[in-house]
This record gives C-alpha cells, sequence and structure tokens, in this order.
C-alpha cells in the first residue's frame, strides 16, 4: 500500500517554538489555514481511498480541506497524536526543546526504553502509532492520507522504514505539510520514496 504522512499546518505554538503536545492543541494560524488549503491541489493527484488525522486541533483543521475536496470523512485516531513531551509541555527553551528531540530521535535509533520526563517510553509512543498503522493496512485500503505531526512522523518513519534511519529523519525537520510517503505493509516492511520534496532511494526488493 501507499501511505502519505502529512505534517499539519502552522500553529501558532510552531511560532513561538513551544512544545505544545496535549489536547486540544494550538489551532492554526492564518498561514495554517493556507497550508491546509493548499493540500488540496497539492495531491490532486495522489489516489487517496482513506483519510486518517489526530485529534489533536491543528490536525483536525489541515485534515478538512482535503475531507471536503475528496469527499472523505476523517477517521480520528490517538495513536497518530503528536508524541506526548511530558513535564516539557508547553516548554520553548532551547535546552527542553533540545531534550525533547534528542529523546525522540534516540527512539528511532532504537532506544526505545527511555521514557519523556513525564511521559512516555519509546516503545509505547511507537505502539501506539504501530496500531493505527497496522489498522490502516487491514482496512484493505491501497492509498491513505494521514494527517499527523512533525516529531511523530520523523520517530515512526526512521524506526520502520527500512531505507532511512535515525540521522536522517535528525537532519531533515519537516516543514508544516511537508508529507512523507512511503510503500509497504506492516509485514513486509515499508520503504520511504519521499520525505518532504526530496525523493529518496529505494532498495532492491518489495517495498
Amino acid at each position: 500500500m501507499r501511505l502519505l504522512l502529512v505534517r499539519h499546518g502552522q500553529t501558532t505554538s510552531n511560532v513561538i517554538h513551544a512544545l505544545d503536545t496535549d489536547m486540544p492543541g494550538a489551532e492554526l494560524t492564518a498561514l495554517g489555514q493556507q497550508q491546509a488549503e493548499g493540500l488540496v491541489e497539492r495531491l490532486a493527484d495522489e489516489r487517496i481511498d482513506a483519510l486518517y488525522a489526530s485529534p489533536l486541533r491543528r490536525a483536525q483543521q489541515t485534515a478538512a480541506p482535503l475531507a471536503r475536496a475528496r469527499g472523505l470523512e476523517v477517521v480520528v485516531r490517538e495513536g497518530v497524536r503528536e508524541l506526548i513531551a511530558g513535564d516539557l509541555e508547553m516548554r520553548k527553551d532551547a535546552e527542553s526543546v533540545q531534550l525533547y528531540l534528542k529523546t525522540v530521535m534516540a527512539w528511532a535509533a532504537g532506544q526505545t526504553d527511555l521514557r519523556m520526563p513525564g511521559g512516555h517510553t519509546g516503545e509505547e509512543a511507537l505502539a501506539h502509532y504501530d496500531e493505527v498503522i497496522e489498522e490502516i493496512a487491514a482496512s484493505g485500503a491501497e492509498s491513505v492520507t494521514v494527517i499527523s505531526h512533525g516529531a511523530a512522523i520523523r520517530t515512526w518513519t526512521a524506526a520502520r522504514a527500512r531505507n532511512l534511519d535515525s540521522a536522517y529523519a535528525a537532519r531533515n525537520p519537516l516543514e508544516n505539510t511537508q508529507v512523507v510517503t512511503l510503500e509497504g505493509d506492516p509485514r513486509h516492511g515499508w520503504a520511504v520514496t519521499h520525505w518532504g520534496t526530496e525523493p529518496v532511494g529505494r532498495p532492491a526488493g518489495r517495498g
């Protein structure tokens, strides 16, 4: 199957660089709304059999224009929400932001026993995302779009794709409404074909 993981549009918390992961989360800015509307045209050539989104407000607002344009219901799943910041919630100092990113990238590199201060371990966080992706794969849909979050997409993709690692994910943050495209399934594994605007080399064999 083809899986498109889309980061939400710009939010007020993005503007101030705050670690905003609790419900309901910040709303989209005017620019974020424009970015959400722009997804409709940007994904016009993509087949979308189903549209999933995180329950956070910014993901719902980003999904809405695409849902209207395609006549799709948004399937809301907790498991694809942003990785919970725990004790770091709404902090915006450089030390806290770096600790958050260091922790999630350690999860992506396989150190899943680490715990976010006051939050989940990597094993718990990845299991939540896995559950939703497995549900999507089991649905029989051939091409699915998921409106999710930057750290969650980067961490899960680096942990699960066979042709991309945590170092790549750490070097290449996703801008708002950028897309990571994968092909494969939970049983045979995943290969990333595009990361944001960049094509990613694929290994030989099944994708």
